[in-house]
């Protein structure tokens, strides 16, 4: 088998003689351990991660050619081809499904209740582990999806269900790079964190609405509840990294991402090689519970009073709202913390997010859905 191949998936058809295709693009000897999949552009109007995946590219293929891959690695630049294609007025409409509105990275589907008979568990970690995976693979070709939007979450699923480490790459409006992942997966996830420069990590066991980094990981915790007196250990590292703002498309910033990626690939037995010492983490973990969603209390102009990366305090004054026609109101911070994101549309109406604190305090108004929709 060939240590680099191109792999074409097509979706079904959304109009009369209307196809995509899922590309990814392997690494290494499929079925090897450990197996890496990194995915960007889900959200398709979040353009850092294809960038930094298109540089991390050739990277991999010279390793590949030297070989260098000990395992197996999957990458997909651009994860999401039904989001490049909705462009109304010109302008790209990528973060959800235009025909039915939904995000695409919500609503993935929850394996651990798909897995069937799993009375093979038993007191050996790895064999439990080999186990769950394959019911996980059955469990997925089982499923038939018809539409493009659920084909293209089957599919996505599919290639990463087994993997030891997912990073799904994506963006903010206006912020510094952030990850978040499971808090069952913290410390483990601290070098990727340390990597990517995260100026908030937010950790979550359940965010609300099944993204596709839960999808992936969650089952294993879940599995562990319902065992417990077998050994179920976290076998999917997911994460999704927040590599910046939206729009940051820019060369030396995404060689700077693709030399992060491969270092995390290197430190974890994915590419033979010495990663250079770990940088300083320069945020704490906090629960996504403690993450402040700072919302317009009018609608109106937004006139920032703090830039990204500033420390606030609770009842600081982080931005103005300004009515042309009318008043001016003050937003006030909720709690303690850094203000990592921001809204890059300086216009708010009444409760649209235009900011986010990663603070350290649990917040009673954050319950339920915990993530931006």
């Amino acid at each position: 088998m060939s240590a680099f191949e191109t792999l074409h998936f097509p979706l079904p058809q959304t109009g009369a003689g209307v196809v995509h295709q899922v590309t990814a693009f392997r690494y290494g000897t499929p079925g090897a351990r450990p197996k890496a999949y990194l995915q960007a552009g889900l959200h398709a109007d979040e353009f850092p991660g294809m960038l930094a995946l298109h540089i991390l590219r050739p990277m991999l293929a010279r390793a590949a050619e030297r070989g260098l891959i000990r395992g197996e690695i999957i990458v997909l630049p651009q994860a999401n081809p039904l989001g490049l294609t909705q462009h109304p007025n010109g302008f790209l409409y990528g973060r959800h499904d235009a025909e039915t509105g939904e995000n695409f990275n919500r609503a993935y589907p929850d394996l651990a209740d798909k897995l069937g008979d799993l009375s093979g568990l038993g007191a050996d970690a790895a064999q439990n582990v080999a186990l769950i995976r394959e019911a996980m693979g059955r469990a997925l070709a089982a499923m038939k999806p018809r539409k493009a939007l659920t084909a293209l979450r089957h599919r996505l699923m599919s290639l990463a269900h087994d993997a030891d480490l997912v990073l799904d790459l994506h963006a903010d409006n206006q912020a510094l790079p952030h990850i978040y992942t499971g808090t069952a997966l913290w410390p483990e996830a601290a070098d990727i964190a340390a990597e990517i420069d995260a100026r908030a990590i937010l950790l979550a066991e359940v965010s609300g609405g099944n993204p596709f980094d839960e999808a992936l990981s969650s089952p294993w915790w879940a599995l562990a509840r319902a065992h417990p007196d077998k050994p179920v250990p976290p076998a999917c590292l997911a994460a999704t990294l927040e590599l910046g703002s939206n729009d940051d498309v820019d060369m030396e910033q995404a060689r700077d991402q693709a030399a992060a990626l491969y270092r995390i690939l290197e430190r974890r037995g994915l590419i033979a090689g010495e990663p250079r010492a770990l940088p300083a983490l320069q945020a704490e973990a906090t629960d996504l519970t403690a993450m402040s969603q700072v919302k317009a209390p009018i609608a109106g102009l937004v006139a920032y009073r703090r830039r990204l990366g500033d420390s606030v305090r609770a009842g600081e004054v982080v931005a103005e709202i300004i009515d042309p026609l009318g008043e001016t109101a003050e937003v006030l911070a909720e709690t303690d913390g850094v203000l990592f994101a921001r809204h890059s549309q300086p216009f708010a109406w009444r409760g649209k997010i235009i900011g986010k604190i990663a603070g350290s305090q649990v917040l009673e108004s954050r319950k339920g859905a915990l993530l931006t929709d």
